[in-house]
């Protein structure tokens, strides 16, 4: 039996804030703009009495080094010209409408000593989510123009320099990162914040309009629960496997590969079965297939260690492939870590250990599948010879999986397309997105391990809001490389509502059903 997910804890995570966490969201704002700039306890108890439901911390290993407050508020009052002060009743939220139309900003506040850990964009992200949880048309703020007083002569007006922000002619600090995050410049407000002396009192007035206002009525309520972004950015690396020296050796090439998934704004990076059978090269000597499998479980550690730290340092999901780790009863069985950018770590057994993994490598199967629940909606683990058996993507998918990932590692093109089409198969019939990650490149000397062949993809259902063939991006064979493709979560709940088919709604479950056993103990 593998290990529970009970000992897994969240180091990074964004909450909403209490009447407990004002102290630490006064030092916090100390800490951000200096003691003068602070914010009061009463300014603070006022935001969270106007509107409890918006107000939100970013809290790491028990300290608040992030906060984030909105209010709502008319469309009328939003979108004209106005001031810091006045619109947010003097930093009280007092101006908080319950029947308001957007969500305000009034502030997103990081601790410089955390900026390395992506705490503003999971502050904004979580904006976002309220955002389409109240079904509310769009988020709005003043953005403050840290560069605008060293560069206000250059460009001789706030406005001018906006606009070469825009265009990409002068970088900002802070509204670069605004209109990374999908804002758009609406005008400039004057007189905005008189205390801002970087900002010469100037803010870009800024909008995110919510993309699913008037979207659908069955997607708009999956939406609203919370759990459901309006789409995700996967990755699927196709990894070229390679003889390396130390484990450390390894450890860069992960991150490199997790760090260009993160630049690419992706909330998933899978990584292919096995990845780790190349730490093997380390060894440099003989051994027979059951030895060095075992060889391989003294990594476990590390291995978990490190997709630990990498997701969250670069705020990304990462499906850790598959490691072969020894179990208590002294078992070796094939495991898929998974390493959520909250901290936590999540471990998901191979159920069917292939025939040659059973004779060569003494695998033992698991015995149960479970789906994760994560910041982007339930997920769901099929690795490799699992995809074979449609009753494992029934019930992860029964479970509210909208996304299976399947990292996998085969010899042989034949191989390669039995995974590929029973991956395609599991889209259509569960509607749902289905991601494979596979290895290329050979490993001489290490025994079972000799070829690859691997043409990695991202799947959907076939069906008119889809991909074409129901493939949204797949790789060249054989070769590495990292594809990337944004799955609309909005359009998987279309398709399962009123789709041309709805394969999920039309089940007879009146003639079979499937049954999954309570898990051994």
């Amino acid at each position: 039996m593998s290990r529970s997910d009970d000992d897994s804890r969240s180091k990074l995570f964004v909450r909403l804030a209490t009447r407990a966490d004002i102290p630490g969201i006064i030092a916090l704002s100390a800490r951000t703009y200096g003691e003068h700039m602070a914010y009061t306890p009463e300014m603070v108890g006022g935001q969270l009495t106007q509107f409890p439901g918006g107000q939100f911390v970013a809290e790491y290993d028990g300290e608040v080094v992030g906060y984030c407050a909105t209010f709502c508020i008319a469309e009328a009052v939003a979108l004209a010209p106005h001031g810091w002060r006045e619109i947010t009743g003097g930093g009280y939220a007092s101006r908080h409408d319950v029947a308001g139309d957007w969500l305000y900003g009034m502030e997103v506040c990081v601790d410089p000593a955390r900026r390395g850990l992506r705490i503003g964009r999971r502050l904004y992200d979580r904006r976002k989510r309220l955002c389409l949880q109240l079904d509310l048309k769009g988020i709005v703020f003043g953005g403050r123009l840290p560069g605008l007083a060293k560069r206000f002569k250059q460009f001789g007006s706030a406005q001018a320099y906006v606009d070469a922000v825009e265009e990409g002619r002068a970088r900002d600090m802070a509204l670069s990162f605004q209109l990374s995050n999908q804002f758009e410049v609406i005008g400039v407000l004057p007189d905005y914040l008189p205390s801002d002396h970087e900002s010469l009192g100037y803010a870009a007035h800024l909008v995110w309009r919510n993309p699913s206002f008037s979207d659908h009525p069955e997607i708009r309520k999956a939406q609203l629960s919370g759990d459901l972004p309006l789409a995700v950015r996967v990755a699927t690396v196709q990894y070229q496997q390679r003889r390396i020296k130390t484990f450390e050796e390894f450890a860069t090439q992960i991150e490199y590969f997790v760090d260009i998934a993160a630049d690419y704004r992706s909330d998933f990076v899978v990584f292919p079965e096995l990845i780790t059978l190349q730490l093997l090269s380390i060894e440099n000597k003989p051994l027979s297939p059951s030895d060095s499998i075992r060889t391989l479980t003294k990594y476990t550690n590390q291995y978990r260690d490190l997709m630990n730290k990498l997701a969250v340092s670069y705020n990304i999901n990462i499906i850790g492939g598959s490691h072969p780790t020894q179990m208590d009863d002294g078992d070796i069985h094939n495991i898929c870590y998974v390493a959520l950018r909250d901290g936590s770590i999540h471990e998901r057994e191979k159920i069917h250990p292939t025939p040659n993994e059973v004779h060569w490598w003494k695998i033992a199967g698991g015995d149960a599948a479970e789906a994760i629940p994560t910041d982007c909606g339930p997920i769901g683990v099929m690795i490799c010879y699992d995809s074979e058996f449609p009753e494992l993507a029934r019930h992860l998918v029964d479970q509210g999986a909208m996304i299976l990932f399947v990292p996998y590692c085969t010899d042989v093109r034949q191989g390669h397309l039995r995974v590929r089409y029973c991956c395609q198969a599991r889209a259509i019939e569960n509607q749902v997105y289905v991601v494979t990650s596979g290895n290329v490149g050979n490993l001489p000397g290490v025994n079972n391990f000799d070829i690859q062949y691997a043409q990695s993809c991202i799947i959907t259902p076939c069906d008119f809001p889809f991909a074409p063939e129901g493939i949204a991006a797949d790789t060249t064979p054989n070769a590495e490389q990292v594809a990337f493709a944004d799955l609309r979560l909005d359009d998987l709940m279309q398709a399962r509502a009123s789709g041309t088919v709805q394969n999920l709604r039309d089940r007879r479950h009146d003639l079979y059903q499937t049954t999954w056993k309570k898990r051994r103990v």
